[in-house]
C-alpha cells in the first residue's frame, strides 16, 4: 500500500454485496450502515474496503464464511482511498458507519486513543488469536500501547524495483545486471552507475557518457514517486533503512523521531540530487501526484522503485516485459525494505461486535487468506495466503521473490507507527516537497525535528 497513497488508488466508489443484502445496497452506498438483521433473517455485518483490486477475492471469502455461519451475511462496500475516509469519519461522527473495516497503521492510533475501536482481544472469536500464525511482526504492528489488538492482520508489502526488460537490454544490461547491486550516499555505488547508464538524453547520450544534457532528457533511469511525506515508503526509506537508521527510537510507538540523523539527511540529498544529474525528473515535471508506473510504461523511466501492492499495476502496462528486481545493498551490507501491513479493525460502534469478531477471525484464517492470495493481487499476512499468492504470480510470469526474501531473511524496517502521525505529515510533507524541489537543504530537517518531537510529546 506512499503506501498511504500510491497503494491506495484513487478509485471509484463501487459497493459490492452479497446476494442477502440487496435491499441494503444504497445505505451502503450513501455510507450508513443498513439494519442489523439481513433480508435472509441473519445478522447482517457490515465491511469496508478501498481497495477494488482486491473486491472479488473478499467476497469470495463471504461467500465461505456464509456458508459455515449460516446465521450472519456479510455486505461488502468497496470505496476510493479519499472517499473511504471521508465516509468512515463521517460515519463515526453518525455512529452509522461499518462494523468492521480496512485499517491503516497511519489511522488506528487516533482512532483507538478515541475509542472508537474494539479491541479484538476482548471478543471471544479474536481472543486467542496467535501473532505467530502470521509473517513475524505484523501483529506487533497492531498491537495499541495497552497492549490490546486493535487490528487483524491481512496483507503484507514491501518495496523492490520495477523495470522493462527491452529497456535494459536497449542499454546493453541484461536483468543479471540488476542483481546484487549496491549503494551509498556518497556516490551511490553501482546502483548510481546503472542509473546513469540508463538516463538518455534527447539526442541520444546516456548519462555516464561525455556530452549528457541534463537539461533535456529522454528518459530517466529512475521514475519519481514524489517527495514521500513523512515515512518515504517507496521514495526513501528503502534508502535511508540501508544505512542503518530508523525512524524513531522504538520499532513501534516509538517517542522521537530522528530526522536530525545524518544518515537520512545524507540519504535525501543523495535521491533528490538525481534530480540536477538529470537522472530523475524534477519536482516541477511530477508535482504532488506522481505516475511511477506510467513513467515506466511510456518508456519516460527506465526502474520504478514500488510497492508489492502495485504488482497488478505494473503487469498490467501494455508493451513493456515487466522484470522485478532486488533493492540495491546498501551500507548494512544487505537491502532494507519498510514492512507494511493492513488490518481489519471492528467499530466500537458497531451493534454486534461478537458477530463481527467471528467475521474478523475468519477474515484472519487460513482460508480467506488462501483465497486471497490466489487472486494474486497482495500478500496475504499469513504464509498459506502468501504462499498462494507466490504462485499466482509465478502463474503470471512474475518471479516475484525480491519482494519475499526481504521479509524472509529480516531484511525490514516497520512502518512508522506513533502518536500524532497526521499532525507529524502534515509539517513534514511540504518541507520534503521543498527539498525535492531543491529550495530547502536537508540540513533544516535538524530543526524539524525538534517540531516533530515536541508534537510528538506533547500528545
Amino acid at each position: 500500500m506512499n503506501r498511504t497513497h500510491s497503494r491506495r488508488r484513487g478509485l471509484a466508489p463501487r459497493v459490492a454485496r452479497t446476494s442477502a443484502a440487496l435491499a441494503a445496497a444504497a445505505l451502503v452506498a450513501a455510507g450508513c450502515s443498513g439494519p442489523a438483521e439481513g433480508d435472509g433473517g441473519g445478522t447482517a455485518i457490515d465491511y469496508w474496503l478501498w481497495d477494488a483490486n482486491q473486491l472479488p477475492a473478499y467476497q469470495r471469502c463471504a461467500e465461505a464464511f456464509e456458508e459455515q455461519n449460516p446465521d450472519l451475511q456479510v455486505r461488502i462496500s468497496q470505496y476510493g482511498w479519499d472517499d473511504y475516509w471521508s465516509k468512515l469519519t463521517a460515519g463515526f461522527v453518525a455512529g452509522a458507519g461499518p462494523d468492521v473495516f480496512t485499517d491503516h497503521l497511519t489511522r488506528y492510533p487516533e482512532f483507538a486513543q478515541r475509542d472508537l475501536l474494539v479491541d479484538l482481544s476482548t471478543l471471544e472469536a479474536t481472543a486467542d488469536t496467535d501473532p505467530g500464525g502470521f509473517q513475524a511482526g505484523l501483529t506487533d504492528l497492531w498491537t495499541g500501547q495497552d497492549d490490546g489488538l486493535y487490528g487483524m492482520p491481512k496483507d503484507f508489502d514491501t518495496i523492490a524495483l520495477f523495470y522493462d526488460r527491452n529497456l535494459v537490454e536497449e542499454a546493453g544490461l541484461s536483468p543479471e545486471d540488476l542483481d546484487g547491486l549496491d549503494w551509498n550516499p556518497e556516490d551511490g555505488g553501482s546502483f548510481e552507475e546503472v542509473i546513469a547508464h540508463l538516463s538518455v538524453d534527447e539526442a541520444g547520450v546516456r548519462g555516464d557518457e561525455e556530452g549528457f544534457d541534463a537539461g533535456n532528457v529522454a528518459v530517466y533511469g529512475m521514475a519519481s514517486n514524489g517527495s514521500g511525506g513523512t515515512d518515504g515508503q517507496t521514495q526513501w526509506s528503502w534508502l535511508a533503512a540501508s544505512t542503518g537508521w530508523n525512524y524513531t527510537n522504538a520499532d513501534v510507538w516509538g517517542t522521537e523521531y530522528h530526522f536530525d540523523d545524518p544518515r537520512v539527511q545524507d540519504s535525501l540529498a543523495w535521491l533528490f540530487g538525481l534530480v540536477d544529474k538529470g537522472f530523475m525528473a524534477p519536482f516541477e515535471e511530477v508535482g504532488t501526484a506522481p505516475n511511477p508506473q506510467q513513467a515506466l510504461g511510456s518508456g519516460r523511466a527506465a526502474l520504478s522503485a514500488n510497492g508489492s501492492w502495485m504488482l497488478g499495476t505494473y503487469a498490467n502496462l501494455e508493451g513493456i516485459d515487466l522484470g522485478i528486481a532486488s533493492l540495491p545493498s546498501g551500507p548494512v551490507g544487505h537491502p532494507v525494505s519498510m514492512y507494511n501491513g493492513l488490518g481489519d479493525s471492528i467499530s466500537a460502534q458497531s451493534p454486534d461486535p461478537e458477530e463481527a469478531a467471528r467475521w474478523v477471525a475468519f477474515l484472519g484464517s487460513d482460508d480467506c487468506q488462501r483465497l486471497v492470495g490466489e487472486a494474486g493481487v497482495v500478500f496475504p499476512a499469513r504464509p498459506a495466503g502468501t504462499e498462494a499468492a507466490i504462485e499466482a504470480f509465478a502463474d503470471r510470469g512474475l518471479d516475484v521473490s525480491p519482494f519475499t526474501d526481504l521479509v524472509d531473511n529480516g531484511y525490514t524496517v516497520f512502518f512508522p507507527v506513533t502518536d500524532n502521525y497526521g499532525e507529524i505529515s502534515a509539517l513534514v510533507t511540504p518541507i520534503m516537497d521543498e527539498i525535492y524541489i531543491g529550495s530547502r537543504d536537508v540540513g533544516t530537517l535538524t530543526e524539524v525535528n525538534e517540531q516533530v518531537n515536541s508534537i510528538l510529546g506533547g500528545g
